[in-house]
């Protein structure tokens, strides 16, 4: 409520109705918009992400609810919220208005980066699990993902997704429950609460398993995704429910899996050594398997396919939109947007043949980095237009945490420069002293919206 009264809702008519076009711009129940928002920000992170976040122990259930409060959920109401206020303007256009021109073609290129790879990871990640599942081969599966997936990005959003997710919702949310009642009946014990540091390989829980699980506490990502549902909200009170309601709901996903992961087998080792073995895809189908039987299992990994799917696809067409509002195309020429989303999809067809680990190293930083700026914009969004500029804290606040995250990842990673965790700590803290400084004067001279 408090995120909310920063924003004060207004009563003025959103994009879905003064901008109704019928393709991207369509007036959506508001519960209906809950579970598209949900299934288009879940992904495989609330799984995969969890699974791989445990192999630090339960502190990962630290992380992943005080993450979802104070930064994901938050980050999600506000991306969604400023896209409203701004007439359901795509996340780059939105980071452009408040934190300048300068930043316009590198947020666009980061951002459609991001989207291709998110987009490539899910349906190899769906393909992966669906192979497991029939043995049909992968190529059968992937070309019936784009095929899927080019329909979802072209269609009118009532047309489909309107009317496929809320089933899948359902089946999503059932599927947290099989797997609750798999641990319960099986007599598995569920896993005692500690801070230590349980990485089998003594891996240094900060920064690296706050990138690592990504999705299931707060995630850049998601604020590519709010666009979509921003444009079909018939009213900005129901912001808080669609918008910061999908998050905890994920958030509570992930914490079914992590905690399932964790009693399932035992200890993290043993966790650690099948992720290495099976990979993620392979966990999942074991535990599914194990934990519900072989109809409860196959409706438990269908629950887990339905995840990547559904953000894949509208990670296609959240690109296919941004490239339109960035060029001023009009979303309703089908020809135009046949060809960018033909376009997109062949290079998504060529990233999907690498290996699902390699591709979730590089996408989950770039993710979280996103998360950074999308939350700094945020700031200045509610220094322009909130009653009280100390409203701007709510999200100034974990902007600073995330720098300081993402910047001492990359210093110290094999993925960035390899420096020495304690200089890696040193660099992202000045980072973050650098970035509070800079925002401390904004608070000073930033003008109002009037």
């Amino acid at each position: 409520r408090l995120v909310e009264r920063a924003v004060s809702p207004l009563h003025d008519p959103t994009p879905a109705i003064v901008r109704q076009d019928g393709v991207d711009y369509v007036p959506i129940s508001k519960w209906r918009n809950q579970l598209i928002q949900l299934l288009n920000i879940a992904g495989t992170g609330p799984v995969f992400g969890a699974l791989m976040g445990a192999k630090w122990g339960p502190i990962v259930f630290l992380w992943i609810i005080i993450g979802t409060i104070f930064g994901g959920a938050v980050h999600d109401y506000m991306s969604g919220m400023m896209s409203i206020r701004n007439g359901g303007s795509s996340t780059s256009a939105v980071i452009r208005k408040y934190l300048g021109n300068w930043i316009r073609y590198p947020a666009l290129v980061l951002i459609l980066f991001l989207l291709v790879l998110f987009a490539a990871t899910f349906a190899r990640s769906a393909g992966d699990l669906l192979v497991e599942l029939t043995g049909i081969p992968i190529i059968v599966w992937m070309f019936v993902i784009f095929i899927y997936f080019m329909a979802s990005a072209l269609l009118p959003i009532n047309k489909l997704i309107g009317k496929i997710y809320p089933v899948f919702g359902v089946i999503l949310i059932l599927t947290a429950v099989i797997l609750v009642a798999g641990l319960i009946v099986g007599g598995y014990s569920f896993p005692t609460m500690t801070l230590n540091n349980l990485h089998p390989t003594g891996m240094e829980y900060f920064p690296d398993m706050l990138i690592t699980v990504a999705c299931g506490a707060i995630s850049g990502f998601h604020a590519t995704q709010s666009p979509l549902v921003a444009r079909c909200v018939t009213d900005e009170k129901d912001g808080r429910m669609i918008f910061y309601g999908a998050m905890i709901i994920e958030s509570v996903i992930a914490l079914v899996w992590a905690t399932a992961g964790l009693a399932f087998y035992g200890d993290t080792a043993a966790l650690t050594a099948d992720l290495n073995s099976g990979g993620a895809s392979g966990v999942v189908y074991n535990m599914s398997l194990a934990l519900a039987g072989p109809i409860g299992g196959a409706l438990a990994i269908l629950g887990v396919v339905i995840l990547p799917v559904t953000s894949g696809d509208t990670a296609l067409r959240s690109a296919r939109m941004m490239i339109q509002d960035d060029r001023g195309l009009d979303p309703a020429n089908l020809r135009g947007s046949l060809i960018i989303t033909v376009a997109i999809t062949a290079i998504i067809g060529l990233l999907f043949t690498l290996d699902f680990t390699v591709l979730w190293n590089y996408t989950a930083w770039m993710n979280q980095t996103l998360a950074t700026v999308v939350l700094w914009t945020a700031s200045v969004f509610l220094l322009r237009t909130a009653r009280n500029r100390l409203y701007s804290l709510m999200t100034a606040l974990p902007a600073l945490f995330m720098t300081m995250v993402v910047i001492s990842f990359i210093m110290h990673s094999s993925q960035g420069l390899s420096l020495d965790y304690g200089i890696s700590m040193i660099i992202g803290l000045l980072a973050t002293i650098a970035a509070a400084v800079a925002f401390i004067r904004c608070m000073f001279t930033v003008p109002r919206e009037e």
